[in-house]
């Protein structure tokens, strides 16, 4: 959770709209936020969590670049603190354009997209503009055609309106912006092979999602499902092909 707030210690420009910038070093902060502002985009930063926090707590901005080395703070941890209570769009800056591990973390974490170091500021603000603009299309279309119902397998129940996943136990269980994904395009296609491609497309149609990392998302919401992902039974890997949910679904 955020630290409690003490007062009122963001001016009121702050209440409209911004980009937050979460970076340890000043240059940095600086030409990002001037860049932005060249180009009539309200811009803010921190250093951060502390700063973070703050902002956090006394207003909302449109959407956080997030660096995933942050001084003494872990990006990805902050990425997370974020997620557990905010959906505000997240693009984060990783440090190196073959460092993998960051990436498929940080999305797996709930980020919306990356860029790695080093970049162009003008690719950096076509990628801001495109996730905003995803971001509103899905808050419009789910304003205007909300999801109803849900699926039921082996006790299990996923339920499309709150976005919620509950176990036999009637315990609710925590789900990625992937994961959640990932589960749907399995719940809609059951009992039947699915290649990687198809699971990547279905998982972009949904949610936007960038990595290609399909095994990795797979791997996780296993652990999720089966007592033992090592011997898995619900996703089942199909040889050659790719994956298949082998659990008898029902929709509701």
């Amino acid at each position: 959770m955020w630290p409690a707030i003490n007062g009122n210690v963001m001016s009121q420009d702050m209440k409209a709209g911004y980009i937050l910038v979460v970076d340890d070093d000043p240059a940095m902060q600086r030409t990002i936020t001037s860049y932005f502002e060249e180009n009539n985009i309200p811009a803010k930063s921190a250093s951060g969590r502390q700063e973070l926090s703050r902002y956090l707590g006394a207003t909302y901005p449109s959407m956080i670049i997030l660096d995933v080395l942050t001084g003494q703070d872990n990006g990805l941890d902050l990425l997370r603190e974020i997620r557990s209570t905010s959906d505000v769009p997240v693009i984060i800056v990783t440090g190196h354009r073959n460092d993998e591990i960051d990436r498929v973390i940080g999305l797996e974490l709930g980020a919306d997209d990356y860029i790695a170091k080093p970049f162009g500021l003008r690719e950096l603000l076509a990628r801001v503009r495109a996730v905003l603009r995803r971001h509103e299309m899905g808050r419009v279309s789910r304003t205007c055609c909300p999801e109803r119902g849900g699926f039921r397998f082996n006790g299990w129940q996923l339920d499309r309106r709150q976005r919620r996943l509950i176990d036999p136990d009637g315990n609710p269980v925590s789900l990625t912006k992937s994961e959640y994904a990932l589960l749907r395009a399995f719940l809609e296609a059951p009992q039947r092979p699915l290649t990687r491609e198809q699971l990547l497309q279905a998982t972009r149609v949904h949610e936007d999602i960038f990595d290609r990392s399909i095994d990795v998302q797979v791997f996780r919401l296993r652990r999720k499902l089966d007592v033992n992902a090592g011997t898995p039974r619900i996703i089942q890997t199909e040889r050659g092909v790719g994956y298949m949910f082998a659990a008898r679904v029902e929709p509701f």
